[in-house]
Formats: structure tokens, C-alpha cells, sequence
């Protein structure tokens, strides 16, 4: 019997990620769009975060001397997913008056997540020490006490019951306040839904973000119709507050589908449950001659095909059910460019309808397109990843509960602007951002 790993064959890039903080991105992402629009828009000045009394308190006494003239700083990222914990460490430079750029980062995750030692948390801290080492390796030693140290965990964490997930972060946090660099109170937490998510810059068109992880999936973008944010269910607006001007954003995670967990419900199963006497889960999305086993969260799955007509139309009559009443479907997405990341990258990528580095654009029916051809495909011969027909029926299905119209292009990239697409990169740059923000000091 074949064992298919977590991922099957996909190819995760360094900065694909089982869910992203599509709202962090953004941030970074617009800053930069709003900056190049008008210089005279001030976001935040490290210097002064550095030496003024915000930061002061923290600082090395070389640290000025140390960036003087050409401003230098750095961030830390943890990102706790469901299948793995990933340390980011950010370099920024930004010289007098201009822009900051990211201009250095290291990258290094483990396996599993943290979700896997929940039931021994006293496991988990070898994990984050070792990433933390990692940090220390690449930042110089008079930046340590001025460098935020920040872990964001997604789904894997959220799925777990309350109790479990708390004592988790509580020991990462043990271990984050014995690090030598700048921790606050707020330095560990789990994201939720509105964390998880385009702004609209002077003289420009809203640009909205689709980041589709392993176990959620997120929507955002700024609504520019009334009817959108009156028709919108409790929950999918939220407030973002941007040079110094409020914008409601509709942004929503959908918990549960993700990829690796749709994978899931689609095969008939139920997350964090084995199934009972060891029986196969038989789906009409894989090859009818398949059988294997798929690993998630954890649990090992005995999977099969199932012999019956056409592969496509039953695959797709399954993941219809999956995402029945699921997912809020707006009109106004029609008319919004968006950005689509992670999974839907890899997928287009691993299926030829975009370039592997580089990206590009394509419509929503080029996933329907792939998918039929691939589902056909498998109905007489294997594929390299044996979910290749499901993966891609998903996505295609997805998007259109979405409201996509199959004529709706999507801008599939790793970079905007040069700035990679790492929903990490946003968040550690939003949190620095809101450090020199605050009226008093906040961090310990």
C-alpha cells in the first residue's frame, strides 16, 4: 500500500504557507504602494522607535552608532501552522526619508506543528529553542534587546479544545521571555478569522488577497459598494486602521477549509478522528485502481478509489457537498483585482498553468479546464500525486462559491512590487509598526 505524504507531491515554497495573515501582507504590501504614490506619507520612522523613549528603554548603547546614517533593524516571525512551526528573521534598511525594504531573511521550519504535542508540552520547547537559535545566529548581538520576537499559530492550534492550545502557547512563551530579545505580553497568540486576511491607495483600484492554507481559507478586500457591507454576515467586516484614516475591510477565514482539511472532508473523514476498525475512505476524486494511505494531523488514513463513471463529475458532485452553505459568495469580487497565494499557486505550478518562479496570471475556468483534464487522465493511468483531481476540483469549485465568475483573472504571484508574499514579512512589519505607535511602552 503506497503512503502519500501530507502534501502529496506539491511543492511548498518557502513562502507558501498552510494559511496565510493575508491582512498582515497587505499592510506591508499597500505601505509600499501608498509611499511610492506620495513620499510625504510618513508610516513610522525606526530611528526614532530606536532611540526614543518607546524603544529607548530596551536599546543597546551602540545600537545608534551601529545604523546611523543608513537605518538597519530586524524582525523575528514564528509561524506555528498545521503541519509545521517556521521561524522567519527579517533585515530591514531603510535609508533617510525613504521606504524601508526587507533586505535580508532566513528561513528554517520543523516538523511537526505544535499542535502535534499537545498532549506533552513540555516536547515543544526543544522545537522553538532551536529556531530561536537559529535568530540569534543571524542577528548581531547589539540588536537583540531592540528585535521583536512574535509567534502567530493558525489552524492547527485553533482546532485543538481551549485548554490544550493554552497550555501550548504558554510554554512557547516561557521559552520566548528566557530569549534575549524584545518580548511583549502579546508576543504569542493564535490568529483569528479578521487576522487572516486590500486597501485602496490614492489613485489606485482595491486590490484583494485569496491565500488558501492546509487547514483555512481567507478572503479580503476593501468593499466599495454599500450593498457589500450591508449584506455582510456577522463577522466578515472588520476596521483597519491605516495612515491615520479607518478603512472596513471584508475579511474572513473560513476554519476547515484548507486544503489539507477539505482533502479531508471530501474523503469522508472527520478531523482529529480515526477512522474505527481501520476501514478505507473511498472517494469518486481518486483513481478508481487507488489505494494508499495519506497522513493528517497526525492520523494515518487508508484511502481508496471508487470505480464509477466519470471521475470529474463525481468528484465535483462530492466537493459541491463539502462546500454547501460555507462559504458567503459577494458580487463585488468581480470587479476587485486579487492576488491568490499559497496552495493556489503551487497547484497552478504543479499543473503547468503558470511558470514555477514566476508566476502569473490566469483565469478561474484554467482551473476547471486542468481539472477535467487531469480527472480524465487518472480514470485510465496514475499521476505523481494521487489528489491532483480533488486538489483542483476543489480550488475550482471554491472560487466560484467565492463569486468568481470563470472569466475572473487572478494574479498568482510570490512577489508585489519585489516584496515577497510571505503573510510573516506583513505581520512582523505591522507589529513593529504598532510598537512605535503606542503612547507608552508596552513591552516588559
Amino acid at each position: 500500500m503506497r503512503k502519500i505524504p501530507n502534501h502529496g507531491t506539491l511543492r511548498m515554497t518557502k513562502v507558501a504557507y498552510p494559511l496565510g495573515l493575508c491582512l498582515g501582507l497587505f499592510i506591508y504590501v499597500v505601505y509600499i504602494k501608498w509611499h511610492r504614490a506620495s513620499a510625504t506619507q510618513a508610516f513610522f520612522t525606526i530611528a526614532g522607535a530606536a532611540s526614543g523613549a518607546r524603544w529607548g528603554q530596551q536599546a543597546h548603547s551602540s545600537l545608534g552608532s551601529a545604523i546611523r546614517g543608513h537605518e538597519v533593524f530586524y524582525g523575528i516571525m514564528f509561524d506555528a501552522g498545521s503541519t509545521g512551526t517556521r521561524v522567519h528573521v527579517f533585515q530591514f534598511a531603510q535609508p533617510p526619508g525613504e521606504t524601508p525594504t526587507l533586505t535580508h531573511e532566513t528561513f528554517k521550519a520543523l516538523k511537526p506543528g505544535l499542535s502535534a504535542y499537545a498532549d506533552d508540552v513540555e516536547k515543544s520547547a526543544q522545537g522553538i529553542q532551536e529556531l530561536l537559535d537559529v535568530a540569534k545566529q543571524e542577528i548581531p548581538f547589539d540588536f537583540w534587546k531592540v528585535t521583536p520576537l512574535v509567534l502567530k499559530a493558525t489552524a492547527g492550534l485553533r482546532l485543538l479544545p481551549g485548554e490544550k492550545a493554552h497550555k501550548l502557547l504558554q510554554k512557547v512563551k516561557e521559552v520566548f521571555k528566557a530569549s534575549p530579545f524584545l518580548v511583549g505580553d502579546d508576543c504569542v497568540s493564535i490568529m483569528n478569522g479578521t487576522d487572516e486576511g486590500s486597501l485602496k491607495t490614492p489613485g489606485r483600484s482595491s486590490v484583494g488577497m485569496l491565500d488558501l492554507g492546509g487547514g483555512s481559507t481567507q478572503i479580503t478586500f476593501l468593499p466599495r459598494v454599500e450593498g457589500t457591507l450591508q449584506a455582510s454576515p456577522p463577522g466578515h467586516l472588520t476596521a483597519l486602521q491605516m495612515f491615520n484614516r479607518t478603512y472596513k475591510l471584508y475579511s474572513y477565514s473560513y476554519l476547515g477549509l484548507g486544503l489539507m482539511s477539505a482533502r479531508l472532508a471530501i474523503l469522508g473523514g472527520v478531523e482529529g478522528k480515526p477512522v474505527k476498525d481501520g476501514k478505507d475512505l473511498v472517494s469518486p476524486c481518486l483513481s478508481p485502481s487507488f489505494k494508499g494511505e495519506w497522513e493528517h494531523a497526525e492520523i494515518t488514513y487508508r484511502i481508496s478509489g471508487q470505480k464509477a463513471g466519470s471521475l470529474y463529475e463525481l468528484c465535483a458532485s462530492r466537493v459541491s457537498e463539502v462546500l454547501r452553505n460555507k462559504v458567503h459568495r459577494t458580487e463585488e469580487v468581480k470587479h476587485v483585482d486579487f492576488y491568490a497565494f499559497s496552495y493556489y499557486y503551487d497547484l497552478a505550478a504543479s499543473v503547468g498553468l503558470i511558470d514555477a518562479e514566476k508566476g502569473g496570471n490566469l483565469v478561474v475556468e484554467d482551473f476547471e479546464i486542468a481539472a477535467k483534464y487531469v480527472c480524465r487522465t487518472l480514470e485510465t493511468q496514475p499521476h505523481s500525486s494521487p489528489f491532483v483531481c480533488m486538489d483542483l476540483t476543489y480550488i475550482t469549485l471554491l472560487l466560484q462559491e467565492f463569486g468568481f465568475p470563470r472569466d475572473k483573472v487572478l494574479k498568482l504571484t510570490r512577489k508585489i512590487d519585489n516584496v515577497e508574499t510571505s503573510w510573516a514579512l506583513g505581520a512582523i512589519f505591522h507589529y513593529i509598526d504598532s510598537l512605535n505607535r503606542e503612547k507608552s511602552p508596552a513591552l516588559k
